[in-house]
């Protein structure tokens, strides 16, 4: 997935991990000691704000996992959001079958059917086009995969 990012993406990512490296938030210093006993911490929403992009109607939040079309929240499988966080992070990249099966699913693509990627993204499409004006977002390429392109 790293291979995916552009310079400055994985530069962001790199500053992230070695700041999280270093400013670890002992749990038994906040308030909420009894709850929260696992590795992970919450971080701060001043140092890191989420990954947010709005293109006209359509709202994506990464971190909230929620996709809106004309605040109308679209309800999507695991699957589909993760193939959507793909196109709409990386808009006009073309992915093929075999890199969707591997980025999503972790998997082998010889595993797995062209067709099963295809009913996620036919179905992702019918969540998203809640009114016939709204645009395509995410496009075929034929014979080749799916890109999310911005009308």
């Amino acid at each position: 997935m790293f291979v995916l990012l552009t310079a400055d993406q994985k530069k962001e990512l790199t500053r992230f991990v070695l700041e999280n490296e270093t400013s670890f938030v002992d749990p038994a210093d906040t308030p909420y000691q009894n709850i929260f006993r696992g590795k992970y911490t919450i971080p701060q929403q001043a140092k890191h704000p989420f990954t947010e992009i709005q293109k006209d109607d359509l709202y994506f939040c990464l971190e909230q996992r929620l996709v809106t079309v004309r605040e109308q929240i679209i309800e999507l499988t695991v699957k589909e959001f993760e193939i959507f966080s793909l196109l709409i992070l990386n808009p006009k990249r073309v992915f093929t079958y075999e890199m969707l099966i591997d980025l999503v699913w972790h998997e082998d693509y010889t595993y797995y059917s062209r067709k099963a990627v295809n009913n996620h993204v036919s179905n992702l499409r019918k969540k998203l086009k809640i009114a016939p004006d709204l645009p395509d977002y995410v496009k075929s390429v034929y014979g080749i995969g799916y890109k999310f392109e911005e009308q």
